[in-house]
């Protein structure tokens, strides 16, 4: 069944229901010393220096705890993206990172960078952790997050307020977090999260590489790789053949990949090209797809090895069912043949799940929709990587739980037009958000749970700035449930 949520939109309805929920409560409960305490003002909290303890591992994870002159009383506890567990091609071979972050751009846990220091000047205690493991290890990062938030009480002293946030991975890791750990969460942050959970995220890789394999390099294996080398080496193998067929206009290659593309949702706007024209646009789905083949191929066999199989399906997916009269004429535009290609994959051998690990890797960690603390997610619209529409599924689940009044849903638009040597300074890109759009978000979080303002249009589009764009809505997720 197709997943048709719908993310909230910013408005007034929604505000009155918080107001008139804020004025019962203040009327007619006396606030809990730990309401008090998340309401205080108080911007010099007593703290102890942690010294030496503010660095250290717990279970196998590097730690980092950063501090202010001056406390708010609010700790800001952020878990990083996704790592390869192994030097990959598709990310530049680079070494393997183990690193704690406490914040988007820290790189080594010093909160040296402008983002950090902005956050320490306003105030804010800063704290991060790597993950006892690289690759899908959301479990890991759940873990380490709980741990430093003990370490933190221990070493420095009791929050006045916890908000967890963070980046891609980290965005999934956060929401779990604060759905398992209402005793001391009050509020977060996912940005570019992957909220939508690890099977279906994988569902959509798998989706592309099927696609790909059907379509354009027949050699391409899907599942069960041997080895981290011949994941490499199929991702290789295969960007090159793609790359190819995005070239051969008069042999319908680049047809293919246009088609491709639309079947997953994959953005036509990458960090790097503008999707102004055709050519650009070409250029933007190849990048979109590589992305996700990479993650296909090196990401999959970390997730195969760690839950002892294939946890993807397709088994049951229509292809042609989301193929709209949109994506019909843009393939037809460059000369392809849509009915050619969905009877391809209509006949091309299907993928089945081996179901022990598909439970296994739902057990890792998924999101439910249970969201006590006010939830504030930040997701650009093009974002080659963690689709936007997991924000959709977010917000059905919040629905289904019936709290959708703690979820508010921020998308952020790139510039109508920018050169591949300047790329996006924002909205195009996994997690490309400039600083003061993350600061905004810190602070509007802030302001909602301490003052019970919610966060309106109207005064949202002045603190972020251009890029914010509040009639966004993106579609439901692209693929079926095959579970």
């Amino acid at each position: 069944m197709s997943v048709t949520a719908r993310p909230l939109r910013v408005g007034v309805a929604a505000l009155s229901s918080a107001v008139l929920l804020a004025g019962c409560a203040s009327t007619t409960t006396s606030l809990s010393s730990r309401e008090r305490d998340v309401r205080s003002s108080d911007t010099n909290v007593k703290f102890h220096l942690c010294g030496d303890a503010c660095t250290g591992t717990i279970a196998g994870a590097k730690y980092s705890i950063v501090l202010p002159d001056k406390w708010n009383g609010t700790l800001l506890l952020y878990s990083h993206g996704y790592r390869f567990a192994s030097p990959v091609p598709a990310d530049g071979n680079a070494p393997v990172e183990n690193n704690a972050q406490v914040s988007s751009t820290d790189r080594d846990g010093t909160g040296a960078d402008p983002l950090s220091k902005y956050l320490l000047k306003k105030g804010y205690a800063l704290a991060g952790s790597s993950y006892k493991s690289n690759g899908w290890a959301v479990g890991d990062g759940v873990v380490a997050g709980e741990a430093l938030h003990r370490k933190f009480v221990t070493v420095v002293g009791t929050p006045k307020r916890t908000y967890v946030w963070g980046d891609s991975l980290g965005g999934l890791v956060t929401e779990i977090l604060a759905e398992k750990n209402t005793a001391w969460v009050d509020g977060a942050a996912p940005m570019c999260g992957a909220v939508a959970g690890p099977n279906l995220n994988f569902d959509a890789a798998l989706d592309v590489a099927f696609a790909v394999k059907t379509l354009i390099d027949p050699s391409f294996t899907l599942t069960g790789y041997s080895s981290a080398e011949e994941a490499n080496q199929q991702w290789e193998s295969v960007s090159a053949a793609m790359k190819t067929a995005a070239a051969d206009f008069a042999g319908g290659g680049t047809a293919k990949v246009l088609f491709i593309a639309g079947l997953v949702g994959a953005p036509d706007r990458t960090k790097t090209y503008d999707g102004s024209d055709i050519v650009s646009q070409v250029k933007a789905t190849v990048e979109s797809l590589l992305t996700a083949l990479a993650f296909g191929t090196a990401g999959r066999y970390e997730v195969e090895q760690r839950v002892g199989g294939n946890p993807t399906d397709n088994s049951k997916t229509d292809y042609a069912t989301r193929v709209n009269a949109g994506l019909s004429s843009l393939v037809g535009s460059v000369g392809g043949d849509v009915a050619q290609y969905e009877q391809q994959l209509q006949d091309a051998p299907k993928v089945s799940a081996d179901p022990a690990a598909r439970a296994a890797f739902e057990k890792i960690g998924d999101t439910t929709g249970a969201i006590s603390a006010q939830t504030v997610t930040m997701h650009t619209e093009d974002d080659p990587l963690v689709l936007v529409s997991n924000e959709s599924v977010l917000a059905q689940r919040a629905r289904s739980e019936k709290r959708s009044g703690n979820l508010v849903q921020l998308y952020i638009a790139p510039p109508t037009s920018y050169t591949e040597t300047a790329g996006a300074p924002y909205g195009a890109g996994h997690c490309n958000f400039s600083d003061g759009q993350r600061e905004a978000l810190i602070a509007t979080l802030d302001h909602w749970v301490r003052a019970s303002n919610y966060p309106l249009a109207s005064g949202l589009s002045k603190a972020f700035g251009p890029g914010l764009d509040p009639g966004f809505l993106p579609g439901p997720w692209p693929t079926e449930s095959s579970s």
